[in-house]
């Protein structure tokens, strides 16, 4: 894991990883973030059921007995949110690189505060441009995105934690094929459905 300074604000912590297609024509991942100790109580029941290769989370953890509980499905990449403290466990940035064949079919940038409103923040563009990543999975709003801003494609997968004032308890889905274009949606875990704003 590397430390890298940023400007007036403590290093940030880094880290990469890998998912490979390996015989797969496609790959499936779920993007969660903000389960405050508490996913709810579908969550691992509908995760399971889409069956994903991998499990992205985007901080604000709480316990990380969380993380061993989504592990038990797909492997789990996380990092750290603001609530999440200083302690050793997930890095405050992920690169995850998916690979098919031993090239990188999308790069993946996992940032907890990503998002000013619907806007890409600065400091996350700069990380996102710097890493050469495709996507920004970002989390802390609880508000559930899908969108591009300053060309950067962003999913805000939502809350599968406990609800915030009126919004819906979601995740998000990226299905990502060997040939063809990405796919982003949520999924309500409320209602097992595919979630439209």
């Amino acid at each position: 894991m590397k430390r890298v300074a940023t400007a007036g604000a403590r290093p940030l912590t880094r880290d990469r990883a890998e998912v490979d297609f390996a015989s797969h024509d496609a790959l499936r991942i779920v993007a969660v973030a903000d389960t405050h100790s508490r996913p709810h109580a579908r969550a691992h029941e509908l995760i399971r059921g889409l069956a994903p290769h991998a499990i992205l989370h985007a901080g604000d953890i709480g316990d990380l007995d969380v993380l061993d509980g989504l592990a038990d499905i797909a492997p789990v990449f996380a990092v750290r949110g603001n609530i999440d403290g200083r302690a050793p466990g997930p890095p405050d940035v992920l690169t995850v690189d998916l690979k098919a064949d031993g090239k990188a079919q999308l790069t993946i940038l996992v940032f907890h505060i990503a998002l000013a409103g619907p806007r890409v923040r600065a400091d996350a563009a700069k990380l996102v441009r710097e890493l050469g990543a495709g996507l920004l999975v970002c989390g802390h709003s609880h508000v559930p995105f899908i969108g591009v801003d300053r060309g950067i494609a962003v999913l805000n997968p939502g809350s599968i934690g406990p609800r915030r004032f009126s919004l819906p308890i979601v995740f998000g889905v990226i299905d990502v094929p060997r040939a063809g274009s990405v796919r982003l949606h949520h999924v309500s875990c409320e209602t097992g459905e595919r979630w439209l704003p």
